[in-house]
């Protein structure tokens, strides 16, 4: 325990007092057995500024009945209400519950920490809707009428803070070659999963998700208006750009002749500031400026070997968590992050989820 407060001392004394951000609290977390893909993702939500205020918010409305939501609730409260600006807290509560309600996390496995992100995320928006469609019924009966568009099971889900805050739209197009006609399919994300490649950039990676393929000879597409197979071009443009953008790296890939997944440790370049245009014709804002504010990094060879850290920017200055490790480091440190030019030592620490902050 006392190196832990000998790491938690010297971090707030490279602060410095005076430069220390005023209600800001950086603590390490306690792993409970490779729990590290929890609480690298932990931490860089907690540091997505929008998203901290909403849980923190939830948590001062009446309590309901304990689920992952109120355990991430308490824990983010017990956070931010530390007498102390440094130490460390064992997110003890959050683990136990995480365990409960998936049989997934429910060992002392390495998980992967975006499949964790993707179940957290969509977990809490589930128990947001699940609780308005109850205290939409609690009011009806209170008030004794009957809300008739509550009858209608076709009615999609309201969205909820989750939504507005991770939620983007794409737009999967395709173009008939024989009669021109484009049919195109509205899709939400939470979170958008590229492909990478070595020795290349975000930018890269998100403009080859855009790239039109043509649909041809066994793979031709059933065109409503030719009534045939026809050739046709396919492409996904991201229709509505979210608050927060987060960008999951396939850095896992499937290799037939090992019979497993191995992992790209490619060089990939993440800026500090992404500038993002809208592909889509009618995109409300066709350019949109983000910032990153969180990274998870995967360390090691392969996804269920190796270890999660997280690097967050808070303020103007940026952390590195590694479990109940808390340092500060260099804007310029954030490059040794972007994976190796190089596949020879494959024991890389690459970006893996990425977090970036609309600025407007």
């Amino acid at each position: 325990m006392d190196d832990t407060g000998a790491n938690a001392s010297a971090l707030e004394k490279e602060i410095g007092s005076e430069q220390f951000p005023v209600n800001e609290h950086y603590f390490g977390l306690v792993n409970f057995g490779n729990t590290c893909y929890c609480n690298s993702v932990l931490q860089a939500l907690y540091f997505c500024r929008p998203f901290r205020e909403k849980i923190l918010a939830y948590r001062s409305q009446p309590r309901r009945k304990e689920n992952l939501l109120t355990c991430l609730a308490d824990l983010f409260h017990s956070i931010a209400n530390q007498k102390r600006k440094v130490g460390v807290i064992p997110p003890k509560k959050f683990i136990t519950r995480l365990r409960k309600e998936n049989e997934l996390f429910d060992n002392y496995m390495q998980q992967d920490a975006h499949e964790f992100l993707n179940y957290l995320l969509n977990t809490i928006a589930d128990l947001l809707q699940e609780e308005r469609k109850q205290d939409k019924t609690n009011g009806r009966l209170a008030n004794g009428s009957l809300d008739s568009q509550n009858h209608n099971s076709n009615t999609p889900p309201p969205s909820t803070w989750v939504h507005e805050i991770f939620q983007g739209t794409l737009t999967n197009e395709t173009r008939c070659l024989t009669c021109e006609t484009i049919s195109s399919k509205d899709e939400d994300f939470l979170d958008l999963s590229v492909d990478v490649e070595q020795n290349t950039s975000i930018t890269h990676c998100l403009r080859g998700f855009s790239n039109t393929e043509t649909l041809c000879s066994e793979y031709k597409y059933y065109c409503e208006e030719c009534r045939s197979k026809q050739e046709a071009h396919k492409r996904m443009r991201v229709k509505k750009l979210p608050m927060i953008l987060a960008l999951h790296l396939k850095r896992f890939k499937y290799m037939e002749q090992l019979q497993r997944y191995t992992k790209l440790s490619y060089r990939v370049v993440f800026p500090l500031e992404l500038r993002l245009f809208n592909t889509s014709g009618d995109a409300t804002n066709p350019e949109r400026l983000y910032d990153l504010v969180a990274v998870v990094v995967h360390c090691g060879s392969g996804p269920n070997r190796g270890h999660y850290i997280a690097i967050v920017k808070s303020h103007d200055f940026w952390l590195l968590f590694d479990d109940d490790i808390v340092e500060k480091i260099d804007a310029q440190a954030i490059e040794e992050f972007y994976g190796l030019t190089s596949e020879i030592s494959k024991n890389s620490e690459s970006g893996y989820i990425l977090f970036y902050q609309s600025r407007d």
